[in-house]
């Protein structure tokens, strides 16, 4: 005889089946789950095979799509240009992550208590990462207006000559990198203070008691137990750095002289305004593979080194 899962209700003395009810508690978290699931498919997975798949064509939106195979790769590899800009974004990057977690470092260990004073400092600090990012790149272009800016009029006050912040090409870059971390420390430290502020007490009281100096306890206690926090912190940076957009397009306009062109900037320019839409997702797949990287590498060298108690 075939075996039926059935169970007794003894309040209306009804025998019913199980497996419908078997069934719906294995559907319904799937049926849970699919309105993300679609979502993250039409606006994430489908934009990115797209994007390669419009990067062997030849296309600028109205004429018809022609297929060039790996004609844009070759462009793109062999422009000087592209290069460049590759350069800039590596230079961007490897200085915004620097500044941005030393600065917030140093400032949570000097705020890390919790008093009225650092709380009010922690809001100050914070500020900037909630003012939108647009606004605060007006602000700070006024800031280092090359005949009117507040940098330029302190250096003036001081006996030095004036800095042409946004139009130099060797200062241009650094002075975005300057304008993105003072947006970023603020998010940064009060998630360090909250990293430091979790770790046990009776750390520090025992390496106290054993004599340990200041730096000692901050590389042999702090710094370990901070890790997790600073691979994040890192990785985040790393991710946001390579996507920087705003600043550029609103303070330089990726020059002067190119100095200041970013890989999404270029996609920009080549896709909306010179219509290269294949050069341009071509672009797009070597930044994509570019943060894939970044990331693996530094996932394979120092996600061990990372200390989860």
């Amino acid at each position: 005889m075939e075996n039926i899962d059935v169970v007794y209700n003894y309040k209306t003395k009804e025998v019913s089946n199980l497996k419908p009810q078997k069934l719906k508690k294995k559907v319904l978290p799937y049926m849970m789950v699919t309105p993300a699931i679609s979502l993250f498919m039409v606006f994430f997975i489908f934009p990115i095979f797209y994007m390669v798949y419009l990067s062997f064509f030849d296309w600028n939106m109205l004429s018809d799509m022609k297929f060039i195979n790996l004609e844009n790769y070759t462009k793109l590899f062999s422009s000087i240009e592209f290069k460049q800009v590759i350069i800039n974004t590596f230079h961007y990057m490897i200085l915004t992550v620097f500044f941005t977690i030393v600065i917030s470092l140093l400032l949570a260990l000097f705020l890390k208590n919790d008093t009225r004073i650092n709380r009010l400092v922690q809001g100050a600090i914070f500020l900037p990462y909630v003012v939108s990012l647009a606004s605060i790149a007006f602000i700070w272009m006024w800031i280092m207006d090359k005949d009117y800016g507040l940098l330029n009029y302190v250096l003036q006050v001081f006996g030095q000559e004036q800095v042409n912040w946004l139009g130099n090409p060797h200062v241009a870059m650094n002075s975005l990198v300057l304008v993105n971390v003072w947006k970023g420390i603020g998010y940064n430290t009060i998630i360090f203070i909250s990293a430091m502020q979790s770790v046990p007490t009776y750390l520090y009281e025992a390496a106290k008691l054993d004599g340990a100096k200041p730096h000692t306890i901050f590389f042999k206690i702090t710094l370990p137990m901070l890790s997790p926090t600073l691979f994040f912190l890192t990785l985040m940076g790393i991710i946001a750095s390579f996507k920087v957009f705003e600043t550029i397009n609103i303070m330089t306009l990726g020059g002067p002289l190119n100095s200041t062109n970013t890989l999404v900037y270029y996609i920009y320019q080549y896709g909306f305004s010179f219509y290269k839409i294949g050069y341009a997702s071509a672009a797009g797949v070597i930044l994509m593979i570019l943060i894939g990287i970044m990331t693996a590498i530094y996932f394979r060298m120092l996600s061990k080194k990372v200390y989860y108690r």
